[in-house]
């Protein structure tokens, strides 16, 4: 890793970041990974990016057209972030999860979004997925987990008596 590279993970190690299990169901079997690499793209149409490595299996599977979910996970959640983020055995087994739009959802998440392929960029050593949304639920009363620093963690507010649909 040369100076530039090194600086600049260093960087990004202290931006907060959503943790989620990006799943995908092909060939009659579930497939997910933990990110923490993705957003909000769009509002008109409903759109979000993913960033997955390019040597990643979910990759494999995923083409224009094809559905894939964002399961935003809770703070009590972390066992199953270690999980997807590793690589080999059947990730799915014990997990409580059921298809939702095409895509694998996970039971308790913060969030789901379902979404269809849209578009996919190569940008360096990852592929930016981008998806059109066709579903989402979001559970208010969660606690979405963080990761920082690589550690994960939870997020809290500083203004407090805001609600969550009160803007600044």
């Amino acid at each position: 890793m040369d100076e530039l590279q090194a600086l600049f993970r260093a960087a990004m190690r202290e931006v907060a970041a959503p943790v989620s299990v990006v799943t995908a169901y092909a060939d009659g079997e579930p497939i997910g990974a933990t990110v923490s690499a993705f957003a909000s793209l769009s509002m008109e149409p409903p759109m979000l990016l993913v960033s997955l490595h390019r040597g990643a299996r979910l990759l494999g599977v995923l083409a224009p057209g094809t559905a894939f979910g964002v399961n935003v996970l809770t703070t009590s959640q972390a066992e199953l972030a270690e999980l997807f983020a590793t690589r080999g055995a059947d990730k799915f087994a014990g997990v409580d999860w059921a298809l939702d739009h095409g895509a694998p959802r996970l039971k308790g998440c913060a969030s789901w979004v379902g979404l269809t392929v849209a578009e996919m960029v190569l940008g360096g050593d990852h592929v930016v997925v981008l998806g059109e949304v066709t579903s989402a639920d979001a559970d208010p009363e969660s606690d979405p987990m963080v990761y920082r620093a690589s550690v994960y963690g939870g997020h809290r507010p500083i203004l407090p008596g805001r609600g969550p649909d009160e803007r600044l």
